[in-house]
């Protein structure tokens, strides 16, 4: 059967589509900007907030910026049955965000433009823009593994769900990519993640898989449990034609030199996206780069904020793509085909490149330590984490960090809860690394580092493998897209997590 060159020729078609968007980036916002305008002004939202006024983006910047609260009574509605309120057709999905910690999770709506004309086509894209990079590939000859998570009715409503959106999108996938698609939607929707584990290993272990996509975090737990059944040494001996992993929900730096140890394959790829909840919004086109091309045609109009002057949703200096300058952190602001306005997403970037426009995560708004001046983000603790591990041959799981505060003259300093898959000869010597790797990366903690002045040196706790699931599983977050907080202004996570590591 011909079907991989039909596909190559269907992907290599989409090819050209973005090219346009890489080569006219302003004019492709401009075109889906006025899409959402149009399709805004038939909602109670756009009404509400007079979108038949709105005739150019100066006009749409008097809309006031969104945080996850001020949507939420609009989601709300929607959940209850209530159409036409952020967006004009039907609101029946609902993805359960992991941007919270808080016991109810934040619900995001997704509608079938968002699924088709943003989630699906990121799909898609990413194998166009890898069978361009990688001619004559047969991807579609072996099995693609899908590590997705759990869905649940919405009883709130008799034709409304919620779930992760992995899950959602498992639920309705379109017939070019269910075609090749493991494991079954049984195993794959199940709720409890460690029977689950187990059964995605045993009805995998014999397929000829080609593919694997999701978290990293997770895809590790699956590969090793298939190791551990199979008795093999690596992923290779059990699936020899496997050729790529597209991963994404984390940064993979961390899990970078675990991979190369699970898949010990020089010819192996791996290709991140960014796609939230809210939106599909990046994918790494380049095969030597790990920076992520935005995508500028999947009915997302984006904003930026600067997070030198980040103030939420009082935010004054707010920008479209055309104003955003390379090498300062932006807060990613986004209107979309989901009925999402104006919204906040938490997220914070980079841009490398403005032709076209590349960019990196670096972190998100609230995912920083800023306790003493140092202004922390993840992006410099992935860095130094990743390269403290290279040097002591250490392997984690997991991390999370808070501050110590400053009391009665004592010094402040951070402190770091780690749980290892290998464990460095020297702990001393990984946090020695880890300091000095984070004070060449952060000039501003490297100030408050500087005689100890401020900053003392980081206190790190190894904790017992199984803690970090064990603190998800006390939040009911065990599993899908759920993420442990990185970094942390206040005690709380870290305190709940070192005191689950002892009782492991």
């Amino acid at each position: 059967m011909p079907f991989n060159s039909i596909f190559a020729w269907m992907m290599k078609k989409r090819i050209h589509q973005i090219d346009l968007f890489r080569k006219y980036p302003h004019e492709v916002q401009k075109e889906v900007f006025e899409r959402l305008i149009q399709c805004g002004t038939q909602t109670e939202f756009g009404k509400t907030h007079g979108f038949n006024t709105v005739h150019n983006y100066t006009d749409f910047q008097k809309v006031p910026l969104q945080s996850y609260e001020d949507t939420q009574p609009w989601i709300d509605r929607a959940m209850n049955g209530d159409q036409g309120v952020l967006w004009p057709t039907d609101t029946k999905w609902f993805a359960q965000s992991s941007g919270t910690t808080s016991d109810r999770s934040k619900l995001i709506p997704v509608t079938k433009e968002s699924l088709e004309d943003c989630h699906y086509k990121g799909g898609k894209d990413l194998l166009a823009m890898y069978y361009n990079n990688h001619p004559n590939r047969k991807l579609y000859n072996g099995k693609h593994l899908i590590i997705g998570g759990s869905a649940q009715i919405n009883h709130l409503s008799a034709d409304s769900y919620f779930g992760d959106l992995s899950a959602i999108i498992v639920k309705n996938l379109p017939w070019w990519a269910e075609i090749r698609r493991t494991p079954s939607r049984e195993i794959a929707l199940m709720s409890e993640w460690q029977e689950k584990i187990e059964r995605m290993a045993e009805s995998t272990i014999k397929q000829d898989v080609y593919i694997i996509a999701g978290v990293p975090s997770w895809t590790m737990v699956l590969a090793n449990k298939v190791l551990e059944i199979s008795g093999k040494s690596n992923l290779k001996e059990v699936w020899p034609n496997l050729e790529l992993f597209m991963h994404g929900g984390v940064s993979f730096e961390p899990y970078r030199e675990q991979f190369k140890r699970l898949i010990p394959d020089p010819k192996m790829n791996y290709v991140e996206t960014y796609n939230a909840s809210e939106g599909f919004f990046g994918i790494q086109d380049q095969v030597n780069s790990d920076e992520m091309l935005l995508m500028l045609d999947y009915g997302i109009f984006f904003e930026f904020i600067p997070m030198s002057s980040f103030d939420g949703v009082n935010s004054k200096a707010v920008l479209s793509i055309e104003g955003v300058n390379l090498d300062e952190n932006y807060a990613v602001v986004i209107s979309t085909n989901g009925g999402l306005w104006r919204y906040i997403l938490g997220d914070t970037i980079r841009f490398t490149s403005r032709a076209p426009y590349r960019f990196k995560i670096t972190g998100r708004t609230k995912s920083f330590i800023n306790c003493f001046g140092e202004e922390l983000i993840v992006e410099n603790t992935e860095l130094a984490i990743a390269e403290a591990c290279e040097k002591t041959g250490a392997q984690i799981k997991e991390y999370s960090v808070c501050p110590i505060f400053m009391d009665k003259g004592a010094r402040g300093a951070h402190e770091w809860a780690i749980e290892f898959v290998k464990t460095p000869k020297e702990i001393e010597r990984f946090a020695l690394i880890l300091d000095e790797d984070l004070r060449e990366l952060n000039s501003d903690y490297d100030a408050k580092r500087y005689h100890n002045m401020v900053l003392d040196k980081p206190v790190i706790h190894e904790v017992p493998h199984g803690t970090f699931d064990g603190w998800l599983k006390s939040i009911n977050k065990l599993g899908g897209q759920n993420k442990v907080p990185r970094l942390s202004n206040d005690r709380v996570v870290l305190e709940q997590i070192l005191q689950i590591a002892s009782t492991q």
